[in-house]
């Protein structure tokens, strides 16, 4: 009698789990742009730093493949146990929604996991980085697939912040390349020429009307003293009898 009742209850929540347990279609993965763009900036970051990155994002209730994985290595290439990624960290997402009938709110578990050589310390300091970013439960539930690969963009940030992997190098700035020199037939005469020609011309021309009204001037400087020596004669010839 027991063994029936309990292969009932078991049976239940089977039927509950797979019914209404969860709806994971609505668990919306990253756009093929934004998986795409991670992979390249996650790419970026794994040659210059030495390290894996990447993503895994799964229906809470799913039991078969996740909803999205990549990782510098590719779209759909998951970074845990993989021989090409000795050292490698990995943003695990795992979206709750419970069915309509529920009273239960929908939920977000973000972790942050990694290989043997990241201590759990500096995993912890990693994911409490990426809520002070911006990247909160709120925010994975209401866009998982977006979330997800924000979340991966921002690993070899907070990985450096948490003293767990080394800053990118910065590269060195090409040599500046000497600057050509200049044709030899190319002076101030020649590259300039015509403003000087023109600079010249205006001089010239001042100078004729400063000469010019500087003569004017003095012709009529001299015709007024004769006119004036003229009268003063006359003035002095005069007697008080013509007066």
């Amino acid at each position: 009698m027991w063994l029936t009742v309990g292969l009932v209850v078991a049976g239940c929540v089977g039927v509950g789990i797979v019914n209404g347990g969860g709806d994971s279609d609505k668990v919306s993965p990253p756009t093929a742009q934004e998986r795409d763009d991670t992979v390249a900036v996650l790419a970026r970051s794994s040659a210059s730093q030495g390290v894996c990155y990447g993503w895994e994002l799964k229906d809470y209730f799913g039991y078969g493949d996740p909803v999205s994985v990549g990782s510098n290595l590719g779209n759909g290439v998951a970074v845990e146990d993989n021989p090409s990624c000795p050292r490698w960290l990995q943003v695990s997402v795992r979206i709750y929604y419970p069915s309509e009938s529920s009273d239960s709110d929908d939920n977000a578990y973000v972790d942050v996991n990694g290989s043997s050589d990241f201590s759990s310390t500096e995993l912890l300091r990693i994911a409490n980085g990426l809520e002070r970013l911006g990247v909160t439960e709120k925010v994975f539930v209401d866009d998982p697939g977006w979330a997800a690969t924000r979340a991966a963009v921002m690993l070899p940030l907070l990985a450096v912040e948490a003293g767990a992997v080394e800053p990118a190098a910065t590269p060195a700035p090409a040599a500046a390349q000497p600057s050509p020199l200049p044709d030899p037939g190319s002076d101030l005469w020649r590259d300039r020429w015509g403003y000087l020609l023109a600079a010249g011309g205006l001089l010239l021309v001042t100078a004729l009307l400063i000469t010019v009204g500087v003569v004017q001037r003095r012709r009529q400087r001299r015709g007024v003293v004769p006119a004036q020596r003229a009268g003063a004669a006359t003035a002095a010839s005069r007697t008080p009898e013509n007066a």
